[in-house]
């Protein structure tokens, strides 16, 4: 048990039977001295980000998770392969608990998986990644007025929002954290 004054950013804890990620925390002391900590905390598996005030008397469960840099071979509608470049044991993931990351998966990337003990939690994939586009309309002429953008689509067949000088057979980076176009390579 890990009282709230051993909190620190990145901490994992058991809360309400869901692992939490201590994303940002701050002391509060409120009058007649009663000290607590205001916590922003990150579900593992659902993503989803609640606030909670945790007293000076709490106790929460420490988790150990453990992070292991793993490369992504393939998937088969069902699971999506990871492989332990030390062991090279594969390990399947849902399709599920990759969310909206499995559009920007490319085959032989290397991504961190998150576990708890042997169960995968979550995937962290590179900030940014570099893709090829594979279909592009082109560009119409003189079209330049205001912030235009069109849809591409990639070569893992994720659609993005791109400026129009961008055309097919280009290689692109994206933030893999929103999906948002940066910049050609």
């Amino acid at each position: 048990m890990a009282s709230i004054s051993d909190y620190r950013r990145g901490m994992a804890i058991m809360y309400n039977n869901e692992i939490y990620l201590i994303t940002e925390f701050q002391h509060v002391t409120q009058s007649r001295g009663r000290a607590m900590i205001r916590t922003k905390l990150k579900n593992v598996k659902t993503g989803r980000v609640i606030d909670n005030t945790f007293r000076m008397t709490d106790k929460v469960e420490q988790v150990r998770l453990d992070e292991k840099e793993m490369q992504y071979l393939y998937n088969d509608n069902e699971n999506f392969y990871f492989m332990n470049m030390e062991t090279y044991d594969q390990i399947p993931i849902a399709e599920d608990l990759l969310g909206d990351q499995k559009r920007f998966l490319k085959e032989g990337m290397m991504a961190k998986l998150v576990f708890h003990g042997n169960i995968p939690i979550t995937l962290e994939l590179p900030t940014t990644v570099d893709l090829k586009v594979i279909q592009a309309e082109p560009a119409v002429r003189g079209d330049t007025a205001g912030n235009l953008t069109k849809q591409v689509t990639l070569e893992t067949i994720a659609k993005v929002e791109v400026p129009p000088f961008i055309e097919e057979g280009e290689i692109i980076r994206i933030d893999t954290r929103t999906g948002v176009y940066v910049s050609r390579v």
